[in-house]
């Protein structure tokens, strides 16, 4: 009976051996195996088997991207302005085993390692260009730490300075500086925007002055032709009269001259026609002496006509 138990202990000790033999890595990950305390390889993804005893995972890889924040770094400019700077590593694993085996602490040695390129690259810069220029700080140090991590096995693939913390004076100093500037750039928007309304009103009265100009030569042509047409048409009704009177004039003579009058009533017609050139308002008319003897006759018949009535 006893022997039955330990031969069931001992298959059970089995399986849980050989179940730990049993390895499976899954995908954007990597296992680094020792053999009795050496290098034996490599386990990317699927199932690998190791020996019982014998062999060991020396470590776990993580493949993927990974971030590391670090804390401000105190750093001084050219200028002698001290300023915290904290950064923001974006590194990946590409080789397991330089990882496991490369340095002690490789997150640690990546944190230091970019305070002291930090504090290189800043150094040799002034305030003002270390406020404006992130992104050649970025590419400066993403290139200096890639070459020095290279022996690791990572790969870095950006560096990215999170806040750039300067002193309080400097900072004092830096929002008057923002808030002067802001005043200068009002005050000339603000001038650039009433000259241009000086000069939008200053068109718009000579636009005005100018179609006023053009209203009033308008006018003044329109009055000059309403003239120019009433005196054409005075004179068309001057002509017009003075062609009827001598058509009847003529109508007159021709009625005259078909009635073929003696000269009494010639000597009649001019004797009227004196009349009607005093038309009552000449005070002496001379009388030619052919005409006396018509008027007197006239004189006559008018007598003898009133003594009869």
């Amino acid at each position: 009976m006893e022997a039955m138990i330990l031969a069931v202990i001992f298959i059970i000790l089995i399986l849980i051996v050989l179940a730990s033999c049993v390895k499976i890595v899954p995908q954007a990950h990597a296992m680094v195996i020792e053999r009795l305390g050496g290098y034996q390889g490599t386990w990317g993804v699927g199932i690998h088997f190791k020996m019982p005893f014998l062999d060991r995972i020396a470590k776990r890889v993580l493949l993927k991207e990974q971030v590391v924040d670090f804390a401000p770094q105190p750093v001084i400019t050219k200028d002698n302005v001290t300023m915290r700077i904290d950064t923001v590593v974006f590194f990946q694993i590409t080789d397991p085993k330089l990882f496991a085996y490369g340095v002690e602490n490789p997150i640690m040695a990546i944190e230091n390692l970019t305070a002291t390129t930090l504090r290189n690259i800043i150094g040799d810069m002034e305030l003002d260009e270390t406020l404006t220029s992130r992104e050649t700080i970025n590419t400066k140090m993403r290139a200096s730490l890639d070459v020095a991590t290279d022996p690791w096995g990572i790969k870095v693939n950006r560096v990215e300075l999170k806040n750039i913390i300067p002193p309080a004076a400097i900072q004092d100093a830096m929002e008057k500086q923002m808030k002067a500037e802001r005043e200068r750039r009002e005050a000339i928007l603000r001038a650039e925007g009433e000259k241009k309304s000086t000069v939008l009103v200053a068109e718009g009265k000579k636009a005005s002055a100018i179609l006023d100009a053009e209203a009033e030569k308008q006018a003044a042509i329109l009055r000059a032709e309403a003239r120019k047409e009433a005196t054409i048409r005075e004179a068309e009704g001057q002509a017009e009269a003075i062609l009827k009177i001598q058509q009847a004039n003529a109508d007159g003579l021709r009625f005259l001259k078909e009635a073929e009058p003696n000269a009494s009533v010639l000597q009649l017609k001019s004797l009227e026609a004196f009349a009607k050139a005093a038309d009552g308002k000449a005070t002496k008319i001379i009388i030619p002496s052919e005409i006396q003897g018509v008027a007197g006759l006239v004189k006559s018949i008018t007598e003898v006509a009133a003594e009869q009535k």
